[in-house]
């Protein structure tokens, strides 16, 4: 442990902090239950669970608002038996990441609207986002050689379509500068965008600004969504929208290589299909809640896992390699379930569970085959702290048998490669507080445990703390 004393305090003095946060907070829960009546009538026609900005953004046909997303992430040495080129190292490291975003709109009428946002990334994830398939910090970029210009996010077209008379009353925001919208229509949107803007989305945990940092708990690991390298695509979602339920689909492009930056614009050798079905109800009786059923395609020219085990086995290659065959279509499905719990007005639970075959090439997102979570998000209107929160999840990602065998054998992914596999499931305890400091400035810190990093028990268990300030204007 030499070299810890100054460059680690911080990472020493996280868990008691949070800790000292978590001891506040829980028994306030003891007391929910017998006050939740007298506060669902004070607060829910005061209280907003919105965050605040710099900037009030009123009710016009345009929309301008930014953000500035900082994290700060060190880890202290573990131990590990032996470790490879996409290993998370095992020595004393830090990093810090940056993501800036400029979000814009335009209402052309009282249906259509265009919508394009510039980003701006920086800094760097530990150990470059290798070594873990769910990785601490959503906002790294996993290609640091793309360098730091800014790029266009997004830019698509949004119509609506309205089906009904009545209106229902809507946030608006930098994906849609609408206030009001028919309670029954359709929506389509074309253009570039991110697939986790509209798909899988959890109110507890989706948000790497305000809530969870990691890769698989912000999202369904298993879930391999089209994506770029910066996690955007090219495509057309169409939704229809109803009070109680929603469907939504969505035709997406593919990069050309795993985790490139390039998209395969030939639909015949590329794509990917997504539909979503929300029913807007929970499991407890005048509670509200929402269940997400998300099935997905991917074809692509991906790798089998089994076919190049065999190749190596038999001699033909010298270590396996994923990406070692001729050009091919070959294709991943999957599905998650996705839920959201109201508990009281301060609380709520939510979960995930996701599945793929697992036999081909993790492609776009991460190197996850099966993953399911729990976790609690709070609000701080409970301690008069109406817009801080904090959250607690848990997460545990699995990869198939070939996709084992694969790593074990010496093979390497996008992310993982120890050179060599002592299998067992990946295992991430998450814990963060979001402070509301002024107007649009956020700061807190968050926690990570993970046990078994990329599915090896001959490595870890890492710890991960880190500090979050964020700008929303």
């Amino acid at each position: 442990m030499k070299g810890l004393t100054n460059n680690s305090l911080l990472v020493r003095v996280l868990p008691m902090v949070l800790a000292a946060m978590l001891l506040l907070v829980c028994p306030l829960a003891l007391h929910a239950q017998e006050q939740e009546q007298q506060e669902n009538q004070q607060e829910n026609a005061s209280d907003s669970h919105e965050p605040e900005t710099f900037f009030h953004h009123s009710d016009r046909r345009y929309w301008i608002s930014g953000q500035i997303n900082l994290i700060f992430q060190a880890n202290p040495p573990f131990d590990a038996a032996y470790s490879g080129k996409n290993s998370f190292r095992n020595s004393y490291q830090k990093a810090t990441s940056r993501v800036m975003t400029l979000f814009t709109g335009l209402k052309l009428n009282d249906s259509t609207e265009l919508l394009a946002d510039v980003e701006e990334t920086g800094g760097h994830g530990l150990s470059d986002a290798l070594g873990l398939a769910g990785f601490v910090n959503l906002d790294v970029v996993r290609n640091p050689d793309l360098g730091q210009a800014p790029y266009l996010a997004r830019a698509m077209i949004h119509k609506v379509f309205g089906l009904s008379k009545d209106k229902v009353e809507v946030d608006r925001g930098p994906l849609s500068g609408f206030s009001q919208l028919p309670a029954r229509r359709i929506e389509v949107r074309f253009g570039k965008f991110s697939m986790a803007d509209f798909f899988d989305l959890n109110s507890v945990g989706t948000d790497s600004h305000f809530q969870f940092m990691n890769w698989t708990i912000d999202n369904n690991g298993a879930w391999d969504y089209a994506a770029d390298t910066r996690g955007y695509t090219v495509g057309a979602i169409v939704a229809y929208e109803d009070r109680g339920w929603a469907l939504h689909f969505a035709e997406a492009l593919m990069p050309t290589v795993a985790n490139g930056i390039d998209l395969q614009w030939n639909l015949s050798k590329a794509r990917a299909e997504n539909v979503e079905f929300i029913l807007h109800r929970g499991f407890i009786p005048r509670k509200q809640g929402i269940l997400r059923i998300l099935g997905y395609n991917n074809s692509a020219n991906m790798g089998i896992y089994r076919l190049q085990n065999q190749l190596f086995l038999e001699g033909f290659t010298p270590t396996p390699d994923i990406t070692a065959h001729p050009p091919q279509v070959t294709g991943k499905y999957g599905f998650g379930f996705n839920f959201e719990q109201e508990l009281n007005s301060w609380m709520s639970a939510y979960g995930r569970f996701g599945w793929n075959n697992g036999k081909t090439e993790s492609y776009a997102y991460t190197e996850v085959d099966q993953s399911v979570q729990l976790g609690v998000g709070v609000y701080g209107n409970r301690w008069d702290r109406r817009y801080d929160r904090a959250g607690v999840a848990f997460v545990s990602n699995a990869i198939k048998r070939d996709h084992q065998q694969y790593l074990a054998l010496g093979g390497s992914g996008f992310l993982l490669g120890d050179g060599a596999l002592t299998y067992g499931r990946e295992t991430i305890f998450e814990s963060y507080y979001t402070a509301h400091a002024w107007k649009g400035l956020y700061l807190g810190p968050d926690i990570q445990h993970i046990n078994n990093p990329g599915y090896n028990q001959a490595r870890g268990p890492v710890f991960v703390g880190g500090l979050r300030a964020h700008l929303e204007f």
